[in-house]
């Protein structure tokens, strides 16, 4: 069977003897919304367990709304004058909104970005600035230690509101919902503090009941009340298919339902293959990108299988810290160890693709150094179809297989 994926900015042919019964997974398409704004005002319009934003908030009260950064696919440019068109039928004035884009623990942004972030009438309108992880108010600690630390602008807010896209974390479930605030607006301790539950059972990917993550996140509204959220599910172009706005729960539950309907991929078992695109350029730049379409892959390979990865890498393993790591640590099991012992941000994602190396081995198809793919515990190779065929081999001739065209929106879990 002939099957074509991507790699960097090209298709790649590559084929799979129909012996092996080759399955490909894929998404289903997103239905076409009316247009992005109209979809984010009906939201608006129903919300989800909460009254309309307008009949929450009251003339004269300092209102802040939280956006995504650079980083995020989030649209803030057509949620946010969404939300401010809301505030206005509340009688709220420019002076006492706030739009705040949190960093987490990214750089700051330039003032040509935060304009592109909200769009120009907006950011000429009202304030926008970035969070600042050395600007906190601590406001309580979460059972497990958590230490909430808010950045002050939000944490003296008299209202706050969140806008987000809503996306498969490989650790957290799902962005969004109260992840604006933990890590959005959260210290630097307080940030290493969470994620510290990754490596803990029940931290993957399109999983949120019994997620010690994302439980940490949402434990943070007890400290640090939300009023409002507005989140979105996008399509593979990054466009909105879907909104959902109210409770900080409720609406988020809601756009995870969707974002399932459409990207949660039910398989009956694990394969002996599975052959993954991240689906191109840019989530191919580096290894630190690919690792995401790595880690949703992972649900889709037995223990002891093959994974056969499509991706080019040309800027290498993409963070400093991250490559520290996997240059400083020799196997797997020594970077599991180590973010045991010492969690640091970018070492995180070392220590998730050892997770994933536990359970397969991984063949790179990529452009990085062979050297420094061995160095990260993973087979190089150039030609997609050689790795292909050096799977298969190694498994042998009953092999199950998988293709996952687009790794980074796709999520294959077992019934």
């Amino acid at each position: 069977m002939e099957f074509k994926i991507k790699y960097f900015k090209d298709y790649v042919p590559f084929h799979v003897d129909d012996s092996h019964h080759p399955v490909e997974l894929n998404p289903k398409q997103c239905p076409a919304v009316e247009s992005e704004a109209a979809e984010v005002r009906r939201a608006l319009a129903h919300p989800i367990g909460t009254p309309r934003l307008s009949e929450i908030v009251k003339p004269g009260e300092k209102v802040v709304i939280v956006a995504s950064d650079v980083t995020r696919p989030a649209p803030s440019w057509v949620m946010v004058p969404c939300v401010v068109e809301e505030l206005e039928k509340a009688g709220v004035k420019d002076e006492d909104i706030t739009v705040v884009f949190g960093l987490g623990s990214h750089r700051k942004q330039t003032e040509e970005e935060k304009k592109r972030l909200v769009g120009e009438k907006i950011y000429s309108r009202i304030r926008c600035i970035d969070s600042d992880p050395e600007q906190c108010v601590h406001m309580g600690t979460c059972k497990n230690g958590t230490s909430v630390d808010i950045f002050k602008t939000v944490a003296e807010a008299d209202r706050r509101i969140l806008t987000g896209n809503v996306e498969y974390h490989y650790f957290a479930g799902y962005s969004g919902g109260m992840k604006a605030i933990m890590p959005g607006v959260s210290s630097h301790d307080a940030i290493q503090s969470n994620h510290k539950n990754m490596i803990r059972p029940g931290a993957y990917a399109g999983h949120l009941e019994g997620n010690p993550v994302r439980e940490d996140i949402e434990e943070v509204y007890h400290f640090c009340p939300v009023d409002f959220i507005v989140n979105v599910a996008l399509d593979d172009h990054k466009k909105i298919a879907f909104a959902a706005a109210g409770d900080r729960i409720q609406a988020h539950r809601e756009a995870c339902r969707f974002l399932d309907s459409i990207y949660k991929i039910k398989i009956d078992k694990p394969a002996d293959v599975v052959i993954v695109s991240t689906g191109g350029y840019p989530k191919d730049i580096n290894l630190y990108q690919a690792q995401k379409s790595i880690d949703n892959a992972k649900h889709a390979v037995k223990e002891g299988g093959i994974m056969v990865v499509s991706a080019s890498c040309k800027e290498g393993y993409g963070s400093t810290v991250f490559g520290d790591w996997i240059q400083k640590y020799d196997t797997p099991d020594d970077r599991i160890k180590a973010i045991h012992e010492h969690f640091e941000l970018g070492g995180h994602k070392s220590a998730a693709l050892a997770l994933v190396q536990k359970k397969c081995s991984i063949y790179l198809v990529t452009d990085m150094d062979d050297a420094m793919v061995t160095k990260a515990n993973m087979t190089p190779f150039h030609d997609l179809q050689q790795a292909v065929d050096a799977a298969l081999d190694k498994m042998g001739k009953d092999a199950s297989v998988y293709v996952i065209p687009v790794g980074g929106s796709t999520l294959p879990m077992e019934e």
